[in-house]
């Protein structure tokens, strides 16, 4: 589920928000001196896909027992993953992310795979090609941004992918055909002309995604 961004960036002691809301944010700590809770959010940047690519991406779908398809207005591709951010770091990344200058570019989705490559999957992916140079800057771009924050980056190799699916308990056989049929799948191009950031709740229904922040290309 995506909703549109609240405003409310500090919760008072004194809110009457119920604690088991979906969109109440962890409590880091109790900043006694300003009266305040001092809370985190989990961030992430992404690439948005049109909505003809995401109802292709969920037509996918085999119905496999412990294979969850990711809901269509959930489907992106991310750019970087930041858990448990104060808010004094959050508004300090928007604002470099706000500063960040890129062309648009064209996209290719293409190729279904699986993480891990080999044994029982844990998610099912389309890719995007290789090595785009465009996508690899933004990336690159995002990084400085999240470490000019006081952010710690994801150091390990990044490979740029849409999940679509999670699996659980999956045999590789239950998903063998899904994956053959579907290596070379062309879901055609798309045309990146701005990113975003979202905030995530995680809830027993599933996460729920809220865009905080959108930055467009230069014209």
């Amino acid at each position: 589920m995506i909703v549109p961004r609240s405003d409310a960036s500090f919760l008072s002691k004194g809110n009457d928000r119920t604690r088991g809301s979906p969109s109440w944010p962890k409590i880091l700590s109790c900043g006694k001196t300003l009266g305040y809770w001092l809370v985190s959010k989990r961030l992430f940047v992404a690439i948005d896909l049109p909505e003809s690519t995401r109802q292709l991406l969920s037509n996918l779908d085999p119905r496999v027992r412990g294979v969850r398809w990711v809901d269509a207005e959930q489907m992106h591709l991310t750019l970087g993953f930041f858990a448990d951010v104060p808010e004094e770091i959050d508004l300090a990344f928007r604002e470099k992310l706000n500063g960040i200058d890129f062309g648009a570019f064209f996209l290719p989705i293409i190729g279904v795979g699986a993480f891990p490559a080999r044994g029982w999957p844990k998610v099912i992916w389309i890719g995007v090609g290789r090595g785009h140079p465009h996508l690899f800057q933004l990336h690159k771009r995002v990084s400085d941004a999240a470490i000019a924050s006081e952010l710690e980056p994801d150091l390990r190799p990044w490979h740029p992918h849409i999940t679509i699916a999670r699996c659980r308990n999956v045999a590789p056989q239950s998903v063998r055909e899904l994956l053959k049929s579907n290596i070379d799948l062309d879901a055609g191009m798309i045309r990146v002309d701005s990113f975003h950031l979202y905030s995530s709740t995680l809830t027993p229904a599933g996460p729920i995604h809220t865009r905080e922040l959108s930055v467009g290309c230069r014209e």
